[in-house]
């Protein structure tokens, strides 16, 4: 009988299974979340509309930060993890000569807008909220197109979000600093199924 030992898939390990992947079919994006491989899903137009938006009034709310699309982060203190959220504002340089898996030190906000498929509610709800609270990133904007909610994490812990402020799409919600920014979400009405 032959034992055989678990391995971990390292970071390494990940990030060039991941360049694999896309360079073998190009809508193929990879994620390494609390220790578990995921496929993130492709966006479809609302979901890039929304992102363009939010785009619009990050700019104009501070021309010295950008929100940076689909930017590749390594997240999680403990686990080692990389994952691509929808957005990331940082300041407009924070990224340059990091390639496609940055750090998130200079993250003030990461954005995840839903997508209509099943890992959606393990992934965007549960996963990626620990992940980014442990990594310490101080405010994360769920945009959900499932219950036309918009969920504001913010004061991490280490652990988890210590607020979160949830509101139907027409409210209008604060974005706690460091990002500062009153949203009114009334146009993301448009933009759901």
């Amino acid at each position: 009988m032959r034992v055989v030992e678990d391995r971990v898939l390292t970071q390494d390990v990940f990030e060039e299974l991941a360049r694999s992947a896309i360079r073998a079919e190009e809508a193929l994006r990879l994620e390494f979340v609390n220790g578990k491989l995921g496929v993130k899903a492709v966006p479809d137009g609302d979901h890039g509309r929304i992102v363009a938006w939010l785009t619009q009034i990050c700019m104009q709310s501070d021309p010295s930060r950008w929100l940076f699309g689909e930017q590749g982060l390594r997240i999680e203190s403990y686990r080692k993890g990389n994952a691509r959220p929808d957005a990331s504002l940082a300041p407009i340089d924070a990224f340059v000569g990091q390639g496609e898996w940055a750090s998130p030190d200079d993250v003030l906000m990461v954005v995840e807008v839903t997508s209509y498929d099943e890992d959606t509610d393990r992934r965007d709800r549960v996963e990626k909220p620990r992940a980014y609270a442990e990594t310490g990133i101080p405010v994360y904007l769920l945009i959900d197109r499932d219950t036309c909610e918009v969920k504001v994490h913010s004061g991490p812990d280490g652990v988890r979000y210590e607020q979160v402020v949830t509101v139907p799409y027409g409210k209008i919600v604060t974005l706690p600093d460091p990002v500062g920014i009153e949203l009114d979400t009334e146009p993301l009405k448009s933009w759901v199924r």
